[in-house]
Parts: C-alpha cells; sequence; structure tokens
C-alpha cells in the first residue's frame, strides 16, 4: 500500500491572502463593485465581487504604476488620506512628503501632482460635488481650495480649531460653500470663493464627527462625540432637534427619499439619519419626530469595551446599489443590504495574528481562522467570502472541527461547540463549556464517535467533555445548552500547550511547558505513559493516522517521533533554527511538514530524516497549519498577518522536467547532426541555446581548422543573451592553454562587439577580471614562443654560409 503513495516534493503559492486594510479612510466606488482602503503608507483598491482577486496596490509612489510598487516607495513617501472622486475616476492622495497627488483609478497612474502647502501633515480631502475642486484641511487649522487641473491654490480658510478632522462640501455646488469642523464642538462653513465664514453651526458639546445634508438642502444632521444627533436648519443655523442617542458616534449618512430599510418603506419628505458608533450597530431615526424607525439586531461588530471607544468607524452608502457599508474598529467591513438588512458581504481587511487554522465542511470547503479577536473567522475556500462569528468575549485561541460539529476556545475561559451548515454558509452556537479558570488554549473534537471533546488550560487542568445529542434550540445566551465535564485531571506542572485526541477515540496526547508530553486512556483519564526528551516547552503533539506513533515539537527547535507501545524516541528531526510551532503528518506519515517561529516551513521524510523543501514566505512566526484530506493543499498563517495557500506541485514539476528533458534530447540530436553535416555556424547558434562549452568549443575549433569564414557575421546576429553565454563560455575556455588560440579569437570578435555598442553585458568588469590574468599568461608564452622561432630562424640564418661552402667542397 505505501509503494501506491506518491510522495511530495515541492510546495508552491497559489494565493497570498494580505491585509487590505489597516486602518484610516475607506472609499467607495459609485458602481458598488470596488473600495479603496488604506493600507500602511498605501491604497489597495479591491474588488467586491471577487474578495479572492489580488488588491491592485497604488498611490504611494510616483514612478510606479500599478501593483508592482515596491515598499521601499511607500515607505517612502505614505499616503495620511485620500478622496475618491464623486465619478469615480480620480483619487486625490495626500503624502507625508507634503505632494498631493492626483490618480486616475483606470490606469493607476498619476495625472497631476503638486505641493500640498500645508503646515504639517495633511488630515482630510474632499472633491466638490461636480469634481472641479479638491480640499484638503491639516493639522495647521487650514482648508485649502485646489483646482487640480491648474494645480494651484484658489483659496486659504481659516478659522478652525485645531486638526481639520471633517470636510464636506456642499452638495449644491452653486452655492460654493464648504464645511469644515476641528478638535472644537463648532461646524464652520466658508464661501471659498470670497474665503468668508458665512455659518458658524454650534450646538454640540464635543468633537463633531459626521454631517450630512437632507435631501431638499435646507436641513443639515450632525453627529458627534457627545451622543447627540442634532438636526440644523442650514439657513438660519439653529438647532432643529436635538436627539439623545447615548452613545459616541462616529457616522451619520441621511437616507434617500423612497428606498425601503429593512422592508419598510421611507415616508417623502421625512429626514431619516442613519448613524452608528459605540455601539457596534446602525440605528435609523426619523429626524422631525425624533423616533427611531429602524434598530439593527443582526450587527456582526462587537460593541466597544469601554465608554467612549470604538465599534464602528465609518459608515458608507452606495446608492447605486442600495447597499449600507460599515467599517469596523477591528478592520472589518460589513455590507448589507438597505431593504432587508441581511449581510451582503464580509471583508475581513487586517486579520492581527493568526493564532489557528482548521478545514471542515464537505471536501474541506470552509477554513476556520482564530485571530486576535473575540470573533474569529469562517472563509469559503471557493470564494474566499468571509463571515464573523460572535459569541465568545475574548480572544479565541484554537479550533477544532469534525463532519458535524465545531469546537472553539478562547481566553474567557470557556469553550463554545457551533453546528455549522455546509450549504447556506450558517454556524450557530449550540453548547459553551465554563469549567475552566483560566484561558483555555487548545481543543480537540473526536474524529470517529463525535459524541466527546477534550481541552486543557493554563490552569494546567486537562478536561473530557460530553457532547449531548440534542440542543436548546434558543439564540439566548443564558439559556444555551452547558456542556458536562465528565473528567478532570490536574495534567501537567506547567501551562499545558495543546491536546490532540487519536485517531481510534481512545487515548489523549498532552503537550506542556514543563517540557513533556503526556499520554491518556480517554475512558478514565488514566496516565499511559510520559514522554521526556525535549529541553524546552513542547508546542504541538500529533497522532500518526496510521502507525503506533506519537509526533512532538518544541520550543528546543527540534520535532521528535515517539513510540506509542514503549514511550521511547524513535526519531528526532532537526533543522530549523528557532522553534518548531506546529506541525501536520503528510502522505500517510511518511511525511511532515513543519513551521518554525523563523518564518519557515519545511517539508520532512522521515524515513531519510532529511529537509526536501524549504519554504519561505512569511515574515515572521507561523502559528497555523491545516491540510486538506487529499494533501493536494495546505494553509498557513501566523503574526505576520498573512493567510497562504500553497499547492503540491510534484507532478507538475515531474511533467515539467520530463518535457525539458524530451526537449533537450531532441535538440542534442540536432546539434549532432548539424555538427555532422558540417553546417557549423547554425550549430553553433543551437549550442549555445542549450549552454554546451564543450560542444560550442568543438564547433569554434572545427571553423577554425576549416577556415570557414563568417564567424563574426554569425556572432553578431546572435541575440545579446547568446552573446553573453558566448562570452562565459569563452572566458571558460580561456583557463586552459590548449583552448586559447578559439578563446582569444570569440573574445576579440565580443570586445569589438561592446566597443560598438552592439553588445551590452552585465557585470562586464568581472568577466574582465576573469579571462586577464590567463590572456596575461598566453601572451607571455606566446611572446616566448615567437623569441625561440626567432631565435632558431637567426641560427639557421647564420648556418646557412657554412652549409653552403661545405656542399661546394664536395
Amino acid at each position: 500500500m505505501s509503494a501506491k503513495i506518491k510522495l511530495k516534493e515541492v510546495y508552491e503559492v497559489q494565493n497570498q491572502y494580505k491585509a487590505f486594510y489597516t486602518g484610516g479612510t475607506v472609499q467607495w466606488s459609485p458602481n458598488g463593485q470596488e473600495l479603496l482602503c488604506q493600507n500602511s503608507g498605501a491604497i489597495n483598491l479591491i474588488s467586491v465581487s471577487d474578495e479572492s482577486s489580488e488588491p491592485v496596490i497604488f498611490g504611494a509612489n510616483p514612478s510606479t504604476s500599478s501593483a508592482g510598487d515596491d515598499n521601499d516607495g511607500i515607505a517612502e513617501d505614505s499616503v495620511y488620506t485620500f478622496a475618491l472622486a464623486n465619478s469615480g475616476e480620480h483619487v486625490v492622495s495626500a503624502h507625508r512628503s507634503g505632494l498631493l497627488r492626483m490618480w486616475d483609478v483606470a490606469s493607476r497612474k498619476v495625472v497631476k501632482m503638486w505641493r500640498g502647502l500645508h503646515q504639517g501633515p495633511t488630515t482630510r480631502l474632499a472633491f466638490s460635488a461636480g469634481d472641479q475642486l479638491v480640499a484638503s484641511g491639516g493639522t495647521d487649522t487650514t482648508v485649502r481650495i485646489w483646482d487640480p487641473m491648474q494645480q494651484v491654490c484658489v483659496g486659504t480658510l481659516r478659522g478652525c480649531v485645531g486638526v481639520v478632522s471633517l470636510l464636506v462640501f456642499h452638495p449644491d455646488e452653486e452655492r460654493k460653500v464648504i464645511l469644515a469642523a476641528g478638535d472644537d464642538v463648532k461646524i464652520y462653513a466658508w464661501n471659498y470663493e470670497t474665503r468668508e465664514l458665512v455659518k458658524t453651526f454650534a450646538g454640540h458639546f464635543s468633537k463633531v464627527t459626521a454631517v450630512s445634508f437632507s435631501n431638499d438642502r435646507k436641513f443639515l444632521v450632525s453627529a458627534g462625540r457627545d451622543k447627540i444627533l442634532v438636526l440644523w436648519d442650514y439657513e438660519t443655523q439653529q438647532s432643529v432637534k436635538t436627539i439623545p442617542v447615548y452613545e459616541s458616534l462616529e457616522s451619520v449618512i441621511v437616507l434617500p427619499d423612497g428606498i425601503r430599510v429593512n422592508g419598510q418603506k421611507l415616508k417623502k419628505g421625512k429626514i431619516y439619519a442613519a448613524c452608528a458608533g459605540e455601539e457596534g450597530l446602525i440605528k435609523v431615526w426619523e429626524m422631525t419626530e425624533t423616533a427611531i424607525v429602524f434598530k439593527q439586531s443582526n450587527s456582526l461588530v462587537t460593541k466597544s469595551a469601554e465608554e467612549g471607544g470604538l465599534a464602528i468607524t465609518e459608515m458608507l452608502l452606495n446608492r447605486q446599489t442600495s447597499q449600507l457599508a460599515v467599517v469596523s474598529a477591528d478592520h472589518n467591513i460589513i455590507i448589507h443590504d438597505l431593504e432587508t438588512f441581511d449581510c451582503f458581504k464580509q471583508l475581513s481587511g487586517f486579520s492581527d495574528e493568526i493564532l489557528d487554522l482548521i478545514l471542515f465542511g464537505k471536501k474541506d470547503r470552509f477554513l476556520g481562522m482564530a485571530t486576535n479577536s473575540n470573533d474569529f473567522k469562517v472563509y469559503d475556500t471557493t470564494t474566499m467570502n468571509c463571515q464573523l462569528v460572535k459569541g465568545h468575549t475574548d480572544i479565541v485561541l484554537s479550533l477544532s472541527a469534525n463532519d458535524k460539529f465545531m469546537l472553539s476556545s478562547s481566553k474567557d475561559n470557556s469553550i463554545r461547540l457551533w453546528q455549522y451548515n455546509g450549504t447556506k454558509f450558517e454556524i450557530n452556537c449550540v453548547a459553551i463549556g465554563l469549567k475552566h479558570t483560566n484561558a483555555v488554549g487548545s481543543v480537540s473534537l473526536s474524529k470517529i464517535s463525535g459524541m466527546f471533546c477534550a481541552s486543557v488550560s493554563q490552569d494546567r487542568c486537562l478536561k473530557v467533555w460530553k457532547i449531548p445529542k440534542e440542543f436548546n434550540q434558543t439564540s439566548d445566551e443564558k439559556e444555551l445548552t452547558r456542556l458536562n465535564c465528565t473528567l478532570t485531571e490536574l495534567a501537567h506542572e506547567k501551562d499545558i500547550n495543546c491536546v490532540s485526541i487519536s485517531p481510534n477515540d481512545r487515548l489523549l496526547a498532552t503537550g506542556s511547558q514543563d517540557k513533556t508530553a503526556k499520554l491518556w486512556d480517554v475512558s478514565n483519564l488514566s496516565l499511559v505513559g510520559v514522554f521526556r526528551g525535549h529541553k524546552r516547552g513542547i508546542w504541538a503533539v500529533r497522532f500518526s493516522p496510521i502507525d503506533q506513533i506519537l509526533l512532538t515539537n518544541a520550543a528546543d527547535c527540534s520535532i521528535k517521533l515517539w513510540s506509542l507501545t514503549d514511550m521511547t524516541c524513535l526519531k528526532s528531526l532537526e533543522g530549523h533554527e528557532s522553534s518548531v510551532l506546529r506541525v501536520e503528518f503528510l502522505s500517510n506519515g511518511m511525511q511532515l511538514i513543519s513551521a518554525g517561529a523563523d518564518g519557515l516551513l519545511k517539508l520532512w521524510s522521515i524515513k531519510s530524516s532529511e529537509c526536501i523543501q524549504t519554504l519561505d514566505k512569511h515574515e515572521s512566526r507561523i502559528w497555523a497549519l491545516c491540510v486538506t484530506e487529499d494533501e493536494t493543499i495546505f494553509y498557513s498563517g501566523g503574526s505576520d498577518s498573512q493567510l497562504i495557500k500553497w499547492k503540491d506541485v510534484t507532478d507538475e514539476k515531474r511533467d515539467r522536467e520530463m518535457t525539458e528533458r524530451k526537449d533537450m534530447l531532441l535538440q542534442e540530436q540536432e546539434l549532432n547532426n548539424l555538427v555532422n553535416d558540417k553546417k557549423l555556424l547554425k550549430a553553433l547558434r543551437l549550442s549555445l541555446n542549450l549552454n554546451r562549452p564543450l560542444m560550442t568549443l568543438k564547433i569554434i575549433n572545427a571553423v577554425i581548422k576549416a577556415q570557414e569564414q563568417g564567424l563574426p557575421e554569425t556572432v553578431q546576429k546572435l541575440s545579446n543573451d547568446h552573446k553573453e553565454t558566448l562570452l562565459k563560455h569563452a572566458i571558460e575556455w580561456n583557463t586552459n592553454s590548449r583552448n586559447c588560440r578559439p578563446a582569444q579569437l570569440v573574445l576579440n570578435i565580443l570586445l569589438q562587439e561592446i566597443l560598438a555598442g552592439a553588445f551590452q553585458v552585465s557585470e562586464l568588469n568581472k568577466h574582465l577580471t576573469a579571462a586577464l590574468p590567463y590572456t596575461e599568461r598566453h601572451f607571455a608564452r606566446m611572446t616566448e614562443y615567437a623569441k625561440d622561432l626567432k631565435f632558431i630562424e637567426y641560427t639557421l640564418q647564420c648556418m646557412q654560409p657554412h652549409a653552403a661552402r661545405a656542399t661546394n667542397k664536395s
């Protein structure tokens, strides 16, 4: 059976999912198909319909125009903020250098660039309603109006207090008005043509965070950190209504007339304002009657843990698609359909540190990911559509799954059992376990029966839980079914890092910071054996899928394989230079894939104890690994927030090598035929293509011997790469005195090509340095040889008279 197993030799990156939003500005294209997000000093353009597509990066380095922007360019001139034109055709970005750049979205190229003139960073940008003007606000309290086509400042507006944090043009362009707010509690409105302060709205008691005009432009709605919504009469500057909302608000949007919200049609002539902030949910108020008409019940954003904290940082309305997007403080973008308020799409902009990964569902369709968050994420691997799963009240540390359930553990000292529906992409919490007294670091579900699970915690306890056959059908947290802890054991002397259930559900293995791994009987948690040998804490344990073997990996940079029958160490694999954090079996237990704290993945052969391949794509610790059932794909994730999908390309590599070998044999046969047919100059080109120095030498010698004309002309017709290959061959021949004549002939032709500018060679100094000593030696030898010839010739000339006299005497 083992003979039929194909061992893995090569894995390659199939997809690399990086962060595309790390905080800052988010803009939505008018057609609703793309989002522009600020990401570590650059701007990422993300497709809403196809999240699996690679983000397009631009906005950092003016010399580059697409995803080819290098990180050096981003670091040199990072983006502080940006704004998208109302037409969606242009983006204006403000940079650390003080420059403002206008980009064409379609081509990703800079079309205009000018100096921002602010005394400090630019904090806000905005386009006018017709996209003819751009406004910039900075930390220097000023607002500047720009004509981007002429790249000139047409006005500087003063009067704001502190950093400009809000900048909005009046929707009616004929009014020529712009509104701004700073660190004080007022909203200022200027006529940007006359540069006069025309209106001041004073009524808030704390910082103003957002404003939105009513559909008839007669009223203005503002929101602030003072937990109130204010409806203003724009002409009189008077507060018409003040609504206490009892939460700090970050965003407010007046909804268009005639649309439906959660099935309810909004009445014309009324002012409906959607607001969001600290509580993490959207509320819709009818401003004139101070009545709340909708309160979101299916929010996926967690409420801020502290008063005045952030939960939702921004809301975006797309009128064309009738969708509302919220941006959460933990960098998730959630798009809702306004009519039903169902979640249309979830985008995870930044995963922070990836702590665990699992695959579950039919054909491993779903990928569960635990990050530095109270919520864990589940991805549909076919589309990479993301779903946030809420329930835990602290960071989720570990995940496990079988064909029925998912299990999660958290720093909130609890474990939760989840039931998933593969067809509807739904995940619901059905039970909770609450017996641990400290953070639960690892969990494992039984594979065969699926009727029990195990957990380990920093309280040093190992617990076995029974999974009930029926659950309370409720969404109320207090009425959730409680998991029954059937067995508890104080298992180790220090924190327990990992637990694993054997494939036959009869044994448990645990690994701890006390440098030991232990084997337990599932039925009564009696100790079966102790594995000692690691010099540091053990990070993970795994049972072999077919053999009586346990695998452990530890912070001592080693991987050990143990016999389950006599508890002896069978093998110790060493190759990582830092802690080995995770290992998984491959190829029916004949191979391993390991992940280290140095960001390296290694593929091992257990039989030979050799590392077959080292994969280097991560930038930091790799905490998580999961392998598909057919082992053609595996995923890795770590503290660099990257999720990488790796594909087994062993068969493709073998096929490619076979094809290349076949082509090479055909070309070599053709080369031999050309040489035999005395078609030397054609053979030269093919020999260079095959990179055959010896064959090329034979051809050059044959050309010299046959005194065939046309070698310089043939060399001139070669491509630059072929000429460089010929130069390398000639330098190699030049090291042997027997081959100096063809070498010097070729070098002479190539140097003339270089002098004529027809041949550009990389590292010319290096090649000349290599050729010069041998050339000087050949020259010295030929000089001595010429001297000897001249001496012999002189001797013969001197002997000729004597030879003639001797002939005459005879």
